[in-house]
């Protein structure tokens, strides 16, 4: 593993994350720059499964690894049982799961 790659795509992918979550926030309380923050990332690992080394480490390890968010997936999951907002919860849980797999599984099959 390149770790200059791996610094230089998570030095991207962060203030990306960052961006398009307060873009989104901007609109609604619901958590849906990680949701989508998440379905792109998980497109982007997909579509590098097949790259060279460089290439993996800069995007899926570097810019994916950033951009993605398992810890803010979890605290909105957290502040939703906090609030009894189980409906939202069952929603995120579904959707982000289920989305989150479909890009990645999209991003394979696009370079195979």
């Amino acid at each position: 593993m390149n770790t200059w790659y791996v610094i230089l795509g998570a030095a991207i992918g962060a203030p990306a994350r960052f961006a398009v979550d307060q873009y989104i926030r901007k609109y609604t309380d619901k958590p849906y720059g990680t949701f989508l923050v998440n379905v792109i990332g998980s497109f982007i690992i997909g579509l590098t499964l097949a790259r060279n080394e460089d290439i993996q480490d800069f995007i899926a390890v570097g810019f994916a690894g950033a951009f993605t968010t398992w810890s803010t997936f979890m605290l909105d999951i957290y502040l939703g049982f906090e609030l009894k907002r189980y409906r939202r919860i069952a929603i995120n849980l579904g959707f982000s799961l289920g989305f989150g797999l479909a890009a990645a599984y999209l991003g394979m099959q696009i370079v195979s």
